[in-house]
């Protein structure tokens, strides 16, 4: 090639850059979320609306499209980590996208899904599982509870109970919707479910975006009686909570709340929050972790106006369900410490989370301290082998962990 044929193309070449510089920026994902529209019909590729430079490309990663084989999962957790006399094995296998969790009166354990639409319950047959769809073509079914021998599935946009649900698992009745006062958006519509003492449920609002000035009907939790129909608003300026247990020394609401994404992969950090005062005001939009005000809906704000964390658990850990341990067969030190399952990273380059994790905190929410429990589902920087999503005390004191990466509830128990 001649050397003004070089000069030329090396021309072309400059000229390209530029031009194509500002093509490339526009490529970030960029979604109004604060009108109606995006709220109703969201795009498929919504929780990207707020995407930057420093983190373009990260999206949440698809899980497999069929369950993890018997053989995998005992594969897998030979790498989880536990402390010392403590065991992780399978309890049931075959459970697609396996979410809340929660034990019939007669020993049936009801579990909920995140993208399968259905709701499964797991019987024990003389020490075989047996894993049964009992619901099927649901919305999103993430959460439900039991009591009084029915069982309580929230879809979105309704809670439905299902009477004298054990006796009829091969063939369930229609749901009786008991409360429906709830917004639609599938965005951060999904949701768990937990009863109190008096047999009312706390049920958390998501906001159908990144971070927003979302409806007023959202970015909160609500106490509703299924009973009855009335509802109360407990908590706002809440993002997104799928998790929550009552703390059984004081009867108060515990809950997790994932922090908004976009910002860097180590800011801002995931929460767990502790109501001790009805109506209490977590930050959301305006500040996060505590400490932090959003880049953009800050302005004109403190953090000292909102209700801080208890405990700060990391950048995009992602902490779903969570409970106090009260059962008796975990050394002493563990009774009513919180175990919360950290589903793990999406917005990050480097995965974290995707483990179980113990917070010592005293009733009025003050941490001693926190650490991990359990850890192994992560390959590599940005692979897993599993997903915690939830946790439930077994009868015996041990802990089951619901894993909807792999479609799998393990058991952990502990032997001196």
């Amino acid at each position: 090639m001649s050397l003004n044929r070089i000069a030329a193309a090396l021309a072309l070449a400059c000229v390209a850059a530029v031009t194509l510089a500002p093509v490339q920026a526009q490529q970030l994902k960029k979604y109004d979320s604060t009108r109606r529209e995006f709220w109703e019909k969201p795009p498929a590729d919504w929780f990207l609306g707020d995407e930057t430079e420093t983190q373009k490309g990260l999206a949440p990663p698809a899980g497999p499209a069929l369950p993890t084989s018997m053989e995998d999962l005992q594969k897998n957790l030979r790498n989880v980590k536990l402390p010392r006399g403590f065991k992780i094995e399978v309890y049931a296998q075959g459970v697609p996208s396996a979410r809340q969790m929660a034990w019939g009166d007669k020993g049936t354990l009801f579990v909920g899904s995140f993208g399968a639409g259905s709701v499964y319950a797991i019987r024990d047959n003389g020490g075989t599982r047996e894993v049964k769809t009992i619901l099927k073509g649901l919305k999103m079914p993430t959460g439900l509870a039991f009591r009084d021998g029915a069982l309580y599935v929230v879809d979105i946009d309704r809670i439905l109970r299902y009477d004298n649900a054990e006796a009829t698992l091969d063939n369930m009745p229609e749901g009786k919707v008991v409360y429906s006062d709830m917004p639609a958006f599938v965005a951060h519509g999904w949701k768990y479910l937990t009863f109190d003492k008096a047999g009312w449920l706390y049920v958390p609002f998501g906001p159908p975006c990144n971070v927003c000035l979302a409806p007023t009907s959202l970015s909160q939790v609500r106490r509703v009686n299924p009973n009855t129909g009335e509802a109360e608003v407990v908590a706002m300026g809440v993002r997104n909570s799928v998790g929550g247990d009552i703390d059984p020394r004081t009867g108060q609401y515990w809950f997790t709340e994932n922090a908004r994404d976009w910002v860097s992969d180590d800011m801002p950090s995931d929460k767990l929050n502790h109501i001790a005062k009805t109506g209490a005001h977590y930050g959301y939009p305006y500040c996060h972790q505590g400490d932090m005000l959003d880049p953009k809906y800050g302005a004109g704000h403190k953090c000292s106006e909102f209700t801080p964390p208890v405990a700060k658990l990391g950048a995009h850990v992602a902490p779903l369900g969570m409970k106090f341990y009260t059962g008796t067969q975990f050394p002493a030190e563990y009774r009513n410490n919180i175990f919360i399952a950290e589903h793990g990273s999406w917005n990050r380059h480097q995965y974290q989370g995707a483990r179980i994790k113990r917070v010592i905190a005293d009733p009025n929410g003050h941490v001693a301290r926190q650490e991990i429990f359990a850890s192994g589902w992560i390959d590599g920087q940005r692979s897993y082998t599993g997903r915690p999503a939830d946790i439930l005390l077994a009868p015996d004191g041990s802990m089951l962990v619901a894993d909807d990466w792999a479609g799998a509830i393990y058991r952990i128990s502990y032997g001196r």
